[in-house]
């Protein structure tokens, strides 16, 4: 397939999303069309003649909301509503509505609301370039439309800022949550994956855990923990987090930074993918973009390729990723081999180590074990020994004191 065939097909995928995506948000799909530019129209983004179609396609089919698949200005949006006489949406904005219906917690009604702010506001600037009233207070000074717009963007700002400080607040108790998960020495995994391949079914999997199921994008939005035994190895935590999509919104990944921190911080990341769907490869490109641009591509990772009772018995040829675990989290196929596979994965996460401690900087034990599994401790004439089970991460931070390190120094 060449480029424009190639391009043809995004296209056509990422229109079919959008569909799904007004499908969730609860709306009814009477037709579509597309337009390929070689440049987009400042005023209206599509041609005079795309606009017209497009006019008379809403009047035929009696539709009250049009949504493009891009990026629209605020200048655009007036033009196209007041040329379609309907209200008229973007990709991101109807990504923010269906979190906005999604949100049930606290933290995730102001992280939503924080995610439209910073949307709203470039669209404003937009909205008002066109005001006469601004040029009516002449040169030097605002002119009424220019006042009444600073007035808008102030209060956003001032919101803004109340919602970033509660959310600061909220990420300092979910990093003490996870703080005190490793002074315990609980081994953490993160669920992560495209939106609706499976996480929350998988989670309750897992864990017996009962967090909500649904055939929707973006059915889960608050971040969910539970505990998990794992057959002859350590109590863990599941956490279940959003899912990620295609032309996922800057400002959107701005406002769940305290949601993104619990994937950041986990041992061990689940990327949940679903063997079943038609666009199983390009959802794993999207995920594996995300883990890139999050710089999460050092953590240790397993792909679960989950609805195998929904996907063709041939499909799972076509996988060629390892560490790899095929499962139902419907019908819990499958998921006796995944707990095997996190077992295996932590284990190799950690190193038997010998460390050492002189009589002047033993007070620093008490820190190593808030961070690492300490087995037993030997004391010395001029000293104390370590003996402690580490992550490389943890190796690198106190290399000083390892014994190894110490007799290299030594030679």
């Amino acid at each position: 397939m060449g480029l424009k065939g190639e391009a043809f097909k995004d296209i056509k995928l990422s229109l079919l999303e959008l569909e799904e995506l007004a499908r969730s948000a609860g709306g009814e799909i009477v037709g579509n069309c597309t337009q390929i530019v070689e440049k987009y129209h400042p005023a209206t983004l599509l041609g005079s003649g795309k606009v017209q179609e497009i006019a008379d396609l809403v009047v035929d089919t009696g539709a009250s909301l049009v949504v493009i698949d891009h990026q629209l200005s605020g200048i655009q949006t007036r033009n196209l509503e007041k040329a379609w006489k309907a209200r008229v949406l973007d990709r991101s904005q109807l990504i923010l509505d269906i979190f906005a219906l999604r949100a049930q917690s606290h933290e995730g009604k102001l992280q939503v609301q924080l995610a439209q702010m910073l949307d709203q506001m470039p669209r404003m600037v937009d909205a008002w370039m066109g005001s006469l009233s601004r040029q009516a207070g002449g040169i030097g000074t605002r002119g009424p439309g220019e006042t009444a717009l600073e007035m808008d963007r102030r209060r956003i700002r001032d919101r803004v800022k109340q919602i970033r400080k509660q959310l600061k607040t909220v990420r300092k108790k979910r990093a003490q949550h996870r703080s005190n998960r490793k002074r315990n020495q609980t081994p953490s995994f993160s669920l992560i994956g495209y939106t609706n391949t499976g996480k929350s079914t998988l989670l309750n999997q897992l864990t017996s855990a009962s967090v909500l199921e649904q055939d929707k994008l973006f059915a889960t939005l608050d971040p969910t923990t539970r505990k998990i035994h794992l057959p002859d190895g350590p109590n863990a935590v599941v956490t279940d987090t959003v899912g990620f999509i295609r032309k996922l919104p800057t400002h959107l990944i701005e406002a769940f930074k305290a949601t993104l921190e619990e994937s950041a911080d986990a041992d061990v990341l689940i990327h949940v993918i679903d063997l079943s769907s038609g666009q199983m490869e390009s959802q794993i490109e999207v995920v594996n973009s995300l883990i890139k641009e999050f710089g999460w591509e050092n953590k240790p990772l397993i792909h679960v390729y989950n609805k195998i009772d929904a996907a063709p018995f041939e499909k799972k040829f076509q996988v060629k990723t390892y560490p790899r675990c095929f499962v139902s989290a419907r019908t819990g196929e499958g998921i006796d081999r995944l707990k095997g596979l996190m077992l295996e994965c932590l284990q190799s996460l950690y190193e038997d180590t010998e460390l050492f401690f002189p009589k002047d900087e033993e007070y620093k034990i008490f820190q190593l074990g808030r961070e690492a599994q300490i087995m037993r401790k030997e004391s010395a004439t001029q000293g104390t020994v370590c003996y402690a089970k580490m992550t490389k991460n943890q190796m690198n931070k106190w290399r000083p004191y390892l014994v190894q390190t110490l007799m290299d120094l030594s030679l």
